[in-house]
């Protein structure tokens, strides 16, 4: 039986390493280069579905009503492993198709959907010639001959349809900053708060109790829109998107990272979804390179608002490193780890302009001493674990950075992004939610309830203070951009059986975030339309009366503001930002 699941399991890896090079075309299709692919992906793949066959096997024997006993290699056998490995292998590609939509190009969505067409034939003509290979026994070489033929055909069409490969395009885009640009005649400030996983359900149970006072007043007086997001989730491709007012199939950012295969052989940008694909990074198949700045292919907010002569701050985004020349100031999301300690900066190019590194060090060396004095996020019984209180001292840091530059350079527009709630979510929500588990006892709901609470209670503070600070012609943004829902319970005993337990919250499946809109232009209530995450950018642009780019796929949210403001300042447009 090993020998037919081994065969079985090479066919089922050949469709996966297909669908792995269809969502990556930039991976050249040659036999050198794609050894890696083969050894490492593939290696990875071949086991496992060599153990999911096998247990078929075992229990094909254990239910049948005869004796099972297969030849080393078995035409049957693997005839209907292989129908089963083909029709997967469909629903795998159909699923990444559907899923990554958003992401993928037209030629590589249609690509894929002629090789679901093709794998989706290839399972059942498999299966029509097990049944042949059934009522003919004796002619077992040409079945095995015409088995060979249709699994050869069902692995070279979709790499065919797939194609050689593109080669990637070297961009050029101008400087993002024109230092000398004329001052902006519109003088209003746009503050932005941005979060990773933050739940506008949750914040609003939380404020119907009396929690969360700011975020309250907020739904009270302002505006709120759930946030559609992409797939897949991640805070670099999400941010970027947002950043730009792009997709990731423009803005050049479509994951988390850039997945570098070991022993070479190029780089993979997107994994497939549904199939397991992040363990390889987990168990070092595939080792996971962080965005730069220099990743994005589009230009980003802080770069059109420089160059319209608008100062601009920008602290803890994604892909800021190394940090953007801009009108006013950059501290990368790379600062806290790169610069290991507030006496010990190797690395200027996480904020400019450097000459504000003194700043940003003092502002460490405070918050330093203040959670020395007892102002720490989690309870004492919590502290010292890396999962529970670094990410609440991440958000501080820059929190108190931001505060600090803010103070040495004034800007019109600030971006503070927050990222707690996705880590904290991801291990506390079971116990925010309890009732969604079911097996969260009294003692770990007392103890452990309010985590979550008490880093929403962070970014709450924040919107308070930029409440405070607002003017009469002032805008305030709110925005999430991805939820945070409970984890599956089959996902959640696979975490356990893969070693971590304690997960449960998730945002795989791209649940929506919010925006939240404060200020005297602002119209009050809540909406059932959503908003989206490349709306925010073109948003932005249209309260400070700068055109929107046509390449850009959102849109001005003129729905969040009174119609006084929306009567006097009409959307205007211009074809691209980009030079």
């Amino acid at each position: 039986m090993l020998s037919n699941s081994v065969a079985a399991a090479c066919v089922a890896t050949a469709y996966v390493l297909a669908l792995v090079l269809h969502l990556n075309p930039m991976l050249p299709l040659h036999p050198v280069r794609l050894e890696p692919l083969v050894t490492t992906v593939g290696l990875f793949y071949a086991v496992h579905f060599t153990v999911v066959c096998y247990i078929l096997l075992v229990l094909r024997q254990l239910f049948a009503r005869e004796v099972f006993s297969p030849a080393w290699i078995s035409v049957d056998v693997i005839t209907w492993l292989c129908a089963m490995a083909a029709a997967a292998g469909a629903a795998l590609m159909w699923a990444n198709v559907t899923t990554f939509g958003r992401v993928l190009d037209a030629a590589t969505t249609d690509a894929l959907r002629s090789s679901v067409a093709v794998l989706a034939g290839t399972s059942a003509l498999c299966i029509v010639l097990a049944e042949f290979r059934r009522r003919r026994p004796e002619a077992r070489f040409m079945w095995a001959f015409l088995l060979v033929l249709i699994i050869g055909a069902s692995v070279a069409a979709p790499l065919a349809l797939r194609g050689s490969g593109v080669p990637p395009l070297l961009d050029a885009r101008p400087l993002d900053a024109a230092l000398d640009g004329a001052p902006p005649e519109r003088l209003a400030r746009v503050t932005v708060i941005a979060l990773d996983g933050g739940s506008l359900d949750f914040i609003t149970g939380a404020t119907a109790e009396g929690r969360l006072p700011n975020f309250g007043r907020i739904l009270d007086a302002g505006a709120a829109r759930h946030l559609a997001t992409i797939h897949p989730t991640s805070p670099e491709a999400v941010w970027a998107a947002v950043a730009t007012g792009k997709l990731p199939l423009k803005n050049g950012v479509r994951s988390a990272g850039i997945y570098q295969l070991q022993g070479g052989g190029g780089s993979i940008q997107l994994l497939p979804d549904f199939c397991f694909a992040h363990r390889l990074v987990r168990f070092g198949f595939l080792i996971e390179q962080p965005h730069a700045s220099t990743t994005l292919r589009a230009r980003p907010l802080w770069g059109i608002l420089s160059t319209a002569g608008i100062p601009v701050g920008v602290v803890n985004w994604p892909l800021t490193q190394p940090a953007p020349v801009v009108r006013g100031f950059v501290v990368s999301d790379t600062y806290q780890r790169l610069s290991g300690t507030a006496s010990d900066i190797d690395e200027p190019s996480t904020i400019y302009p450097p000459e504000l590194q003194a700043d940003v060090v003092a502002a460490q060396e405070s918050l330093a001493s203040t959670m020395a004095d007892g102002g720490a996020v989690v309870t004492a019984s919590l502290a010292g674990d890396p999962r529970y209180d670094a990410p609440g001292k991440s958000d501080r840091l820059y929190d108190a950075i931001a505060q600090a530059l803010a103070r040495a350079r004034q800007v019109q527009v600030t971006l503070t992004r927050y990222q707690s709630l996705d880590p904290i979510g991801h291990y506390f929500l079971r116990y925010a939610m309890p009732s969604e588990f079911g097996d969260v006892t009294d003692e770990e709901r007392r103890r452990l309830g309010t985590v979550l609470d008490r880093h929403y209670a962070i970014v709450d503070e924040a919107i308070g203070r930029a409440m405070a600070a607002l003017g009469p012609d002032d805008l305030l943004l709110v925005v999430s951009g991805y939820g945070m829902e409970p984890l599956g319970f089959g996902k959640r005993i696979i975490e356990r059986l893969m070693g971590d337990p304690d997960v449960s919250g998730t945002h795989e499946a791209a649940p929506d975030g919010f925006l939240m809109a404060y200020g005297a232009s602002v119209a009050r209530g809540r909406e059932q339309a959503r908003a989206s995450v490349v709306d925010i950018v073109p948003t932005i642009l249209y309260f400070l009366g700068l055109p929107i780019g046509r390449d850009m796929d959102g849109y001005a949210r003129t729905d969040l503001f009174q119609a006084a403001f929306i009567e006097e300042r009409p959307i205007t447009f211009i074809p691209t930002y980009e030079r």
